[in-house]
């Protein structure tokens, strides 16, 4: 275990010192940009925001791998219930349960929370608080996917924070469950205005991370799914001996911490974990596209960094609409410590109206 451990660091650290010489995507200027989002929002106002949040990432994925994952997981889960407005983030101390007690969101990673809020903090002690949290989720994201050695991208800011999170329910149905076939999964992201191509790419993020037994022993229990490889299946059933295991296993069998191409690939061989994923290989309008992201990486990074911009404006909160939370778990009103930042806050306050105006 310490030698694999060991070797998983290296290839790691590899990737970051190597990372930028991979393909980089330029920001498309002329990509559709929501009213209040900007390519440059926080320029004046906190122009050293993303040298802050890749420098604190490198030091965070250097120790502990996964947490990339886990970051990139967070932004998927706060934009398709409610849109990219950091209500994920909230705990359930005002108006019931929160959106992390939905089962969808049982799984997120705890640390990626704790992460964002050391972002947070970090943040506004060198800028003070102009960054909404649902920003810095989208950043963390981007640095997720770069930094473990996928493309680098631009991001629109100017997100603010939403006041209520969604309910179990809305969660639940805003989130396609990993036994989804591809039918459905198309279905429910075309109502967010994603397209197929969008859909493979997206799910693209799979290629690195680990899941959970009970995502995927529906596949092998009591039957097993014919669509599986078999031998693939048989070092499934050696993690999860039986359908209530409580285990993890990589999610791309070929490269698990390098954001690459190889998931599509897996899914060519039927090594695909998910249902949701195995899927986009069998249904004939996505199956075209797994196979072109599988023959050419570059094509998968440019689809999936246009598909990332357009998932991170799903309705999106701007201008006076919500707030920047000086907590990134709590609304300001229910912040008791929230009113010492309101006389540090009228230093900013005209930085922050610029900002808007622009």
């Amino acid at each position: 275990m310490a030698a694999s451990s060991t070797s998983l660091f290296l290839v790691f650290s590899s990737l970051l010192i190597f990372s930028s010489l991979l393909y980089v995507s330029d920001a498309d200027y002329s990509a559709p940009i929501m009213k209040g989002l900007s390519w440059d929002y926080h320029h004046k106002t906190c122009h050293k925001l993303e040298k802050i949040v890749r420098k604190h990432l490198k030091k965070v994925f250097k120790e502990d791998v996964g947490q990339a994952a886990g970051l990139l997981r967070l932004h998927f889960h706060d934009c398709f219930v409610q849109g990219c407005d950091g209500s994920v983030l909230l705990d359930g101390s005002h108006g019931g349960p929160s959106e992390q007690t939905a089962p969808p969101n049982q799984s997120l990673r705890k640390q990626a929370f704790i992460i964002i809020e050391d972002l947070r903090n970090l943040i506004h002690k060198e800028c003070g608080r102009v960054v909404s949290c649902a920003d810095i989720v989208a950043l963390a994201a981007r640095d997720a996917v770069h930094l473990s050695g996928g493309p680098d991208y631009d991001v629109p800011l100017g997100r603010k924070d939403g006041l209520t999170f969604a309910t179990q329910n809305a969660t639940l149905a805003n989130l396609p469950a990993p036994t989804s076939n591809a039918t459905t999964i198309l279905s429910a992201l075309a109502t967010k205005n994603l397209n197929p191509t969008d859909v493979v790419a997206l799910s693209g993020g799979h290629t690195i991370g680990v899941s959970h037994c009970s995502s995927f022993t529906p596949r092998l229990y009591p039957t097993q799914d014919p669509t599986m490889e078999k031998t693939f299946a048989r070092g499934l059933k050696e993690v999860c001996p039986t359908n209530t295991t409580d285990a993890t296993t990589v999610m791309d069998i070929y490269s698990p911490i390098k954001f690459d191409n190889k998931y599509y690939v897996d899914l060519i061989n039927r090594q695909g974990l998910f249902t949701s994923d195995q899927d986009l290989y069998t249904h004939k309008e996505t199956k075209p596209i797994v196979e072109s992201f599988a023959h050419d990486e570059k094509l998968f990074f440019e689809k999936f960094v246009q598909a990332m911009i357009k998932m991170g404006q799903l309705e999106v909160l701007t201008g006076g609409k919500g707030e920047i939370r000086a907590h990134c778990s709590i609304r300001n009103p229910d912040n008791k410590g929230y009113f010492s930042y309101l006389a540090e806050d009228e230093d900013q306050y005209d930085l922050e109206s610029k900002a808007e105006l622009r």
